[in-house]
């Protein structure tokens, strides 16, 4: 997600160094003073066992797990490099496939029913609202704020104000879920039955214990909005991040508990792919959120028997309408889409479908005026964790080698910088493809290819093209975000009405990207689809529904047994 909020003129400084310059928080709030029970002023950090801007080499931090309400180590040690600079400057105790058996016993322990559910502990709905009005209060201090900040740039570098916006989300979320709001989740219905005494009740029931695994590209707000919303239904999860970037949630889950959530409710593990699979298999929870790449999540669908909710990678489109506006604002929408946090969004803009009016505008040329601003300098272009140099460039020279295609702008690797070799650097790159040769067979699956990095194609369509630009987006598997750009409300009917992805943006203003709280963020056209941070989305995630149907007479005068049927 972007925000157009400014909060201090970063200075340039050499990439090498650049843990240490990044900007400080400045705001009208820093003079709050926290007076929450247990907590110390606004000028420390209670929960915190690291500090985002010593991490080095030199002073490498530690990551542990937590289990059945214990901190614990681990034999095996997981060295990360610090994507700036290649140093290895954090350990995570990883469990290996000996290791699981705390976790599979902890998670056995809590039944189907769940922690607590409309009949069963009501008292906890009340409990995780006060959790979250802490929580929330906590992430609006500003020193509490730039503390998640720069952890977040540490591991998953970005610009202070992407990461910033991460963290406000965060906080909203937390803001949008104090006190009633949580049982206010568990709603539940009733209808009249067909006789005095009988009335059927709908209710929201918790799976009892589930797992949840997250990525390296928002360690802070989608574990947190998924753990919430797990918890608030009344499940036990454990939860696992990737190994980059799991430093921001052992932290969260310190200052959750420093704002009274149970240490026994949440279980926390580090872990590789295979032993995290084996957990699964043999702890075999009622239900996995898993948000990551499309290979893993049909794994874990197969694995798993289906009780899985995905959120997999998006191949995110943007079509530009007939209609010409703004191309300066426009323009500035496409750069943030493709390459803020140098493009590691599942809601990333992939691919531009341009009507020939606006390529006889000057979007393109301000558009290539937008990337060349970016600098890893200041971090608003910067490593792709998934994605090396050499995989990136040899994917642009394979499209460049389709008849008609382009390179707009980038297509080199960055240069003067100490980013480690398995990690990506490039320039935000746009490549242009004729429309005709993107729907050939041989062409489509490699157009297609999500690039998690600064990477898009652009191609252009006339009028009586529609239809093939429909034709390519029906064709696409992952159906996460998408965005019309048009005032037209007729061609905006036409185009929303033959496509499907979930979370689609619509006028001269939309964009692909933004995960914000105050609306539906996830894939749609597939019943595994997982939405994040609304009602809607926990519980349709974390809950399932209950039919209680009462009947407790009075039984009719007179009655009799009636013949066999």
């Amino acid at each position: 997600m972007y925000r157009s909020l400014i909060f201090r003129e970063v200075r340039t400084r050499t990439p090498r160094a650049a843990f240490n310059w990044l900007p400080s928080f400045n705001s009208s709030r820093s003079n709050l003073s926290c007076d929450l029970p247990g907590f110390k002023s606004i000028h420390s950090v209670p929960f915190a066992t690291v500090n985002g801007e010593d991490i080095s080499g030199s002073q490498p931090a530690e990551v542990n797990n937590l289990v059945q309400g214990k901190w614990t180590g681990s034999s095996k040690w997981n060295t990360i490099l610090d994507p700036l600079n290649g140093e290895p400057f954090i350990k995570v105790a990883e469990i290996d496939e000996i290791g699981i058996k705390p976790f599979v016993e902890s998670l056995s322990k809590c039944p189907k029913h769940g922690l607590h559910n409309p009949f069963k502990a009501p008292e906890r709905y009340l409990m995780l609202g006060d959790v979250s009005v802490r929580a929330a209060h906590m992430l609006s201090l500003p020193k509490v704020s730039d503390f998640f900040c720069r952890l977040i740039q540490r591991v998953s570098p970005k610009s202070y104000q992407q990461a910033f916006g991460e963290v406000y989300v965060t906080q909203k979320f937390l803001e949008n879920f104090c006190g009633d709001q949580v049982r206010f989740l568990a709603r539940s219905f009733a209808v009249p039955g067909n006789h005095l005494g009988q009335q059927s009740h709908g209710f929201r029931w918790p799976y009892g214990p589930v797992a949840i695994i997250t990525p390296f590209n928002f360690p802070l707000e989608i574990p947190v909005l998924q753990l919430m919303g797990a918890l608030y239904m009344g499940n036990k999860p454990v939860l696992k991040v990737d190994s980059k970037v799991c430093i921001v949630m052992e932290q969260m889950l310190r200052l959750l508990h420093k704002c009274g959530l149970p240490v026994e409710d949440v279980d926390f593990i580090n872990a590789d792919g295979k032993t995290m699979n084996k957990l699964l298999i043999e702890a075999n929870p009622r239900m996995t959120l898993f948000t990551g790449s499309s290979r893993v999540a049909e794994k874990l669908a197969v694995d798993l028997k289906g009780k899985v909710k995905l959120e997999d990678a998006g191949f995110d489109w943007k079509i530009l309408g007939p209609d010409v506006h703004e191309v300066d604002y426009v323009a500035w929408v496409c750069d943030q889409d493709a390459y803020a946090c140098s493009g590691q969004k599942c809601s990333a803009q992939s691919i531009l479908f341009m009507h020939e009016n606006w390529s006889k505008s000057s979007l393109l040329k301000k558009m290539n005026d937008l990337a060349a601003r970016r600098k890893l300098e200041d971090l608003t272009v910067g490593p792709v964790l998934t994605f090396t140099t050499d995989a990136m460039l040899e994917h642009m020279n394979r499209l460049l080698e389709i008849s008609g295609s382009k390179l707009l702008f980038g297509g080199k690797a960055l240069e003067n910088h100490s980013i480690p070799p398995i990690y990506g650097a490039i320039r935000p790159t746009a490549v242009f493809i004729p429309l005709e040769q993107i729907l050939k067979e041989k062409n489509y699956e490699l157009v297609t290819k999500e690039i998690f990095g600064p990477f898009q194609i652009v191609t252009e369509y006339k009028d009586h093209e529609l239809p093939l630009v429909l034709e390519a987006l029906e064709r696409m598997h992952a159906h996460l975000t998408a965005a019309v750009v048009s005032n037209d409300p007729l061609y905006l009917q036409e185009v929303i009405g033959k496509t499907v992805n979930g979370t689609t943006y619509a006028g001269l203003r939309a964009r692909t990207t933004g995960a914000p709280q105050n609306h539906w963020f996830g894939p749609a056209g597939d019943p595994r689809g997982a939405g994040i941070g609304t009602p809607e989305a926990i519980r349709l995630v974390w809950s399932c529904h209950r039919e209680i149907i009462y009947d407790v007479g009075p039984v009719p005068q007179n009655w009799q047994t009636p013949a066999a049927t």
